[in-house]
């Protein structure tokens, strides 16, 4: 079982079509796609939604993706033809609690593709991707944390300098880098490349 773990150094920089690229481009791999969320205060894992619950309530929840229009995150995946998608949610600081039930849910699976940073506290993917873009400022910690890891990097063609805050820039410079642009995020060079890393046939 061939493992690949996509992360992204903020929100909204193209992790789902990243992986739901990968998913359409590799379709023989039959994936187990997982998204992996974690809510901050106020937020309930089981829906996403406002709640009130107390601090130790809640805290997990795992489900299966039905749905196929493509409207949330987990359906793109389907739509893309994975052939399970499971929606991951925990409270800020909980995933350790949700990793026995998932790891059960993915012992059967043909191969695995994740979307997530903090998940690598937890395995280690056969590959890891982190997708960068120069014009969004934001840098989880949790992107930090993991960049050094990374097999590659997905950068936002850009002519622009990065906007990211107190990064040191060696981390980036250094690691092998594959140019992204929206709609298409997932480019012909990095499918070669996976395919090679995972020593699949073409």
């Amino acid at each position: 079982m061939a493992t690949i773990v996509v992360g992204g150094h903020s929100r909204s920089v193209g992790k789902t079509s990243v992986v739901a690229g990968i998913i359409a481009a590799l379709p023989a791999q039959q994936w187990t796609a997982v998204k992996i969320t974690q809510f901050g205060h106020g937020i309930c894992s089981v829906n996403g939604k406002s709640c009130h619950c107390a601090v130790d309530e809640h805290t997990v929840a795992l489900s299966e993706e039905r749905d196929r229009s493509g409207k949330s995150d987990t359906s793109r995946f389907l739509v893309a033809g994975a052939s399970r998608a499971l929606w991951v949610r925990t409270k800020q600081g909980h995933l350790a609690e949700a990793m026995p039930a998932l790891r059960q849910r993915l012992a059967e699976a043909a191969n695995v593709i994740m979307e997530s940073n903090s998940v690598m506290r937890f395995l280690h993917p056969d590959i890891y991707l982190s997708v960068l873009d120069h014009a969004t400022a934001d840098f989880k910690p949790s992107a930090r944390e993991f960049l050094d890891f990374a097999d590659a990097l997905l950068v936002h063609e850009s002519e622009s300098a990065p906007q990211w805050r107190d990064l040191p820039i060696n981390p980036v410079q250094n690691k092998l880098q594959f140019a992204i642009s929206p709609p298409h995020y997932v480019t012909p060079e990095l499918i070669a490349w996976l395919r090679h890393k995972l020593n699949l046939a073409a």
